[in-house]
């Protein structure tokens, strides 16, 4: 790996960044370090996370997707879970809603389990896999202008989109959001249907 290529920019900076112009939008986040890099950023009734269900976030994001066309989602994910889920990225790609975002958090490695080097840190290009399956617009985020640029479009124009944004593998303070599940289900729901949506 040439020095250009390394990883530079720290995971829990960079989702500040890219969150902090979200408006109204939806964030669904996979299991981990994903979660509480969003849970930084403020806790919210507008985002979902999903904690164990690794490999669903991009379908279960696609679903909200397709269900609140006017509502940007940002689906915020590993590269370990992505790779678990990767064939959902094609579904998203034949769908292609205009309101989905993938933001693919990749420090080539798996953090829960011990950081051990992961298909990322392996050869496997995320931001390539996203383009061969239909992904017009796909990109691999290494700098802080790239990542300023991804910023400023993710909020600012429409369609499908996937962002690998390499990260750097030091350690970050765990930040813990709610974990009941019927408690951030109901949340979510009364966050897109008001106070009606329970009845």
């Amino acid at each position: 790996m040439s020095e250009a290529q390394k990883a530079v920019l720290n995971r829990r900076t960079a989702i500040a960044r890219i969150l902090k112009h979200r408006g109204d939008a939806l964030v669904v986040t996979s299991l981990g370090n994903p979660t509480y890099d969003v849970a930084s950023t403020g806790d919210c009734a507008g985002n979902f996370y999903l904690w164990g269900a690794m490999g669903g976030s991009v379908m279960v994001g696609l679903g909200i997707a397709r269900a609140q066309p006017k509502r940007r989602v940002v689906v915020v994910t590993g590269d370990g879970e992505m790779m678990m889920g990767i064939g959902s990225l094609a579904t998203a790609a034949v769908d292609k809603p205009q309101n989905l975002a993938v933001i693919v958090i990749d420090n080539e490695h798996y953090a829960e389990t011990g950081m051990q080097p992961a298909h990322a840190g392996r050869g496997v290009d995320i931001t390539g896999v996203a383009k061969a399956v239909g992904f017009d617009n796909a990109r691999t985020v290494r700098t802080e202008q790239e990542l300023a640029v991804l910023a400023e479009e993710l909020f600012s124009t429409e369609g499908l989109l996937l962002a690998t944004v390499k990260v750097t593998t030091e350690p970050v303070q765990t930040v813990l959001p709610p974990r009941d599940g019927p408690f951030l289900r109901s949340r979510f729901r009364e966050a897109l249907l008001g106070s009606d949506a329970h009845k």
